[in-house]
């Protein structure tokens, strides 16, 4: 990595404290399904058609109100009947399976979310990068619809990031972007050994660089902003390696953006929740075998759990 930060940063713990000094909004009163928050979520292939839904059904089971799946129109139906509480936007595939698709297209529901998430469930990051090219292009206003809105980056979306870093740093608010180990040596071009020797180094300079929230996923999960701030959540367990996780955790995460709450609030909440729900699961199911779906239902659960020190 080329540019390092400060080896000695404080990296203090996400734990119950933060959580009860940071509570999060809940709503109240005369509210609808609109003012809680709308959130599109754009990914899915051939290959995973159904990893898409793990991040909308997430996205609705961290409170909000309306969501909306933009994906290959050959899954729509399969995934429309098996979540109908989601509506369904479908998008041209490629001939290898990949959404294909430019910002013409996504601009009137980008115009009608709160928060997007881009990239879950896609296999070709060359696609992926398209299609946060398309998303930019509409927040940006090159293209009728949208402005800028909440933004989760995900899966196979982050491998070529580098290819809108300069519009990522354009942007008023920053961005969230969720990779693992390898995604992260992706983002930065390096080896994930390296990671591995400085993750809070990395973390750090990839928030830079990208003018994002980033949330390094791994035993120890990190979250780091553009400011030079740093959390460790340490509270997940070895189950939650598993198929699906990440997918549930970006709709967590989109959630909580179209909820209102800050990138950097919305991705320490997040992670705070996706984590807690694996304890769950762990103490009821079992330390290794359960899957990423069953983590859905714990999550209302979690959010109404005031935590202990």
């Amino acid at each position: 990595m080329a540019e390092r930060i400060d080896e000695k940063i404080s990296c203090p713990p996400l734990d119950a404290a933060w959580i009860r000094a940071h509570p999060m909004p809940m709503p109240s009163g005369d509210v609808d399904k609109n003012a809680r928050g709308r959130v599109l979520v754009i990914g899915g292939c051939l290959q995973v058609p159904g990893g898409i839904r793990l991040t909308a059904e997430a996205a609705l089971r961290a409170g909000a109100g309306k969501v909306r799946i933009g994906t290959i129109a050959s899954a729509v139906i399969s995934i429309g009947v098996l979540f109908p509480e989601a509506g369904m936007l479908p998008l041209a595939e490629g001939f290898t399976g990949e959404i294909d698709v430019d910002a013409e297209v996504l601009a009137p529901d980008l115009a009608r979310c709160d928060a997007v998430v881009v990239g879950p469930a896609m296999a070709c990051a060359r696609h992926a990068s398209r299609l946060i090219g398309a998303v930019l292009d509409v927040m940006a206003g090159s293209v009728s619809g949208a402005g800028e809105r909440g933004l989760v980056i995900d899966a196979s979306a982050l491998m070529t990031l580098g290819d809108h870093a300069a519009r990522l740093q354009a942007r008023r608010t920053p961005c969230i972007v969720t990779p693992h180990l390898g995604e992260m040596a992706g983002l930065l071009g390096c080896e994930p050994s390296e990671i591995e020797r400085d993750r809070i180094a990395a973390v750090g300079q990839a928030a830079k660089r990208f003018h994002a929230v980033v949330v390094l996923k791994g035993g120890t999960t990190l979250v780091a902003n553009p400011a030079g701030n740093c959390f460790a959540y340490t509270g997940g367990n070895i189950g939650l390696a598993t198929g699906g996780s990440g997918d549930v955790l970006a709709g967590i995460v989109g959630a909580l953006l179209a909820r209102g709450l800050a990138p950097w609030e919305a991705a320490l909440w997040a992670v705070w929740l996706h984590g807690e729900a694996g304890r769950q699961c762990e103490e009821t199911i079992g330390p290794v075998g359960y899957l990423a779906r069953e983590l859905l239902a714990v999550l209302p659960k979690v959010m109404d759990t005031t935590p202990d020190c």
